[in-house]
């Protein structure tokens, strides 16, 4: 791809240093229809990026971006607070219908401000107002968010560290497999409960990530996560399931848990919910557990009406026939298939993922930025992960179609040769 040097001085010039991702694509993006972007002077990017999750319905998806355009065009209530709106009850209708019922969950649903970290940042304070105890306990490599309750729960030293302050009550646990395989589940966990010696207060709950995106695509099993509950119910503790990134559908089922089995206590949804990159999140939790006051945890942009009609539009076209999950699960393949013959050819390359979140490794840690940056330059968008930025990332739409999946995945492979 030829590359002209785009006019970036507005951004360097007027934009905070605390800017990311256009750093590692460094040009300017214009437009975008299903897997692709196009920047201003006509360049096409397949997008293995998804707006880091949020879009895995593609962009501008056409069959939500009409029902929005029809919302909007008929004066609907943009603007609600925590209102009655005719768009929350047809997404609360569509939400129970399409998503609560069939799976046999029985949650309630809460508006929070419409950002991942507020709904984690509810789910917390819900957990310790219902168990009055303050500790939570977390995983290493966690990420739940950027503000100080889910910084707290997160494992990235680089991102506690921007707190400026110190990040109390909660703490860290190993991940599945964080040491190996050499010792058993949940060993030092369970003994430091059991301990009354071990300083460790007792918890209030525990929050987990079933796949973590941010910490490199660590993926847990569905043993592992059946014995974290069995281990939260014998010590009433409650289950927090973080399922912002890999939720709605990004390892195929719905929820990330259900392959394992579990219903968490709470479990707190974001990023593709609106299916429209519109920001819009829940925190659901078992009925017993609704003790809140009224306007005890509030927000003024926990309505966001144009992403409960967009959000009503992906559930129903994608959601009532189980196809979706199928196609997921297919395209992992096609993606899993690619990366094991990369990795074959390519010593000190390994791979883990489910459904459609995959992640690349490299026993040479810088070799994840070089893969990107030069994925970029061949017009595909990738990001790093894990807490070196060690991991290429590849989180496509799920409605990716098969050839732009090829697509990609062979844009990759030449990465890959052309870095090593």
């Amino acid at each position: 791809m030829t590359m002209t040097q785009p006019d970036l001085s507005v951004f360097t010039t007027l934009e905070s240093e605390v800017r990311s991702y256009c750093r590692g694509w460094p040009t300017v993006f214009d437009r975008a229809q299903g897997s692709y972007l196009y920047d201003e002077d006509g360049h096409r990017y397949l997008d293995f990026f998804a707006g880091a999750g949020s879009l895995n319905y593609g962009h501008n998806n056409p069959v939500l971006k009409r029902a929005l355009l029809d919302y909007l065009e008929r004066d609907g209530i943009t603007h609600g607070l925590d209102m009655s709106t005719t768009a929350k009850r047809a997404f609360l209708e569509t939400f129970r219908d399409v998503v609560l019922r069939p799976r046999g969950l029985d949650y309630k649903v809460m508006f929070p401000g419409p950002t991942g970290t507020n709904a984690v940042e509810a789910a917390l304070k819900l957990a310790r107002k219902v168990k009055g105890r303050e500790s939570i306990v977390s995983f290493t490599n966690a990420f739940h968010g950027m503000s100080l309750g889910a910084l707290a729960v997160t494992g990235n030293a680089f991102k506690r560290a921007g707190a400026g302050i110190p990040l109390v009550h909660g703490t860290p646990m190993p991940f599945d497999d964080y040491l190996d395989g050499r010792t058993p589940d949940f060993i030092w966990f369970e003994r430091l409960l059991q301990d009354s010696g071990s300083g460790l207060n007792k918890p209030a709950a525990v929050i987990v990530e079933t796949v973590q995106g941010e910490g490199g695509i660590n993926v847990a099993r569905a043993e592992w996560l059946r014995g974290l509950a069995d281990l939260c119910a014998r010590h009433d503790m409650l289950l927090i399931v973080d399922d912002i990134q890999m939720g709605c559908g990004r390892t195929g089922p719905f929820f990330s848990f259900e392959e394992a089995g579990i219903v968490p206590d709470i479990v707190t949804v974001s990023k593709s919910l609106s299916g429209y990159g519109l920001p819009f999140s829940l925190t659901l939790f078992k009925p017993e557990l609704d003790i809140w006051e009224p306007g005890e945890h509030n927000g003024t942009f926990r309505g966001n009406n144009p992403a409960f009609v967009t959000a009503s539009a992906a559930l129903d076209a994608y959601w009532t026939d189980g196809q979706m999950e199928k196609q997921t699960l297919s395209r992992g393949e096609q993606t899993e298939a690619a990366l094991r013959q990369i990795t074959a050819e390519h010593a000190g390359a390994g791979y883990r993922g489910r459904g459609l979140v995959w992640g690349l490794t490299f026993d040479d840690p810088a070799r994840a930025t070089d893969i990107c940056r030069r994925a970029f330059e061949l017009g595909l968008l990738l990001e790093t992960s894990g807490p070196q930025s060690e991991v290429v990332k590849l989180l496509p739409a799920l409605t990716v179609s098969p050839e732009e999946m090829d697509e990609g995945l062979l844009v990759l492979a030449r990465a890959v040769r052309e870095t090593a």
